[in-house]
């Protein structure tokens, strides 16, 4: 059985769909969304990302299942950076 496609906004309003545990980093290539990193091991957080919510480490998080409900995600903005 194939997995369905997930819905994702992005903060600027484009869209696009992946499948649940595609890596965060690749399905915002795909939709060309740059999510900042630098250490790629989710130490140092320049590459958090608010899923629904959540916050989380793009680098090392991946997209998760939702059913049919669809994924909104934002921009996490450190005032300490």
């Amino acid at each position: 059985m194939a997995e369905s496609a997930i819905s994702i906004q992005w903060p600027d309003g484009s869209r696009n769909q992946a499948r649940a545990g595609e890596p965060w980093l690749v399905a915002a290539r795909r939709c060309q969304q740059i999510i900042p990193t630098a250490c790629r091991t989710g130490s140092c957080g320049a590459c958090e990302i608010e899923v629904n919510g959540v916050v989380v480490r793009a680098c090392i998080s991946t997209v998760p299942a939702v059913g049919n409900r669809g994924i909104q995600v934002c921009r996490v903005e450190d005032p300490d950076w």
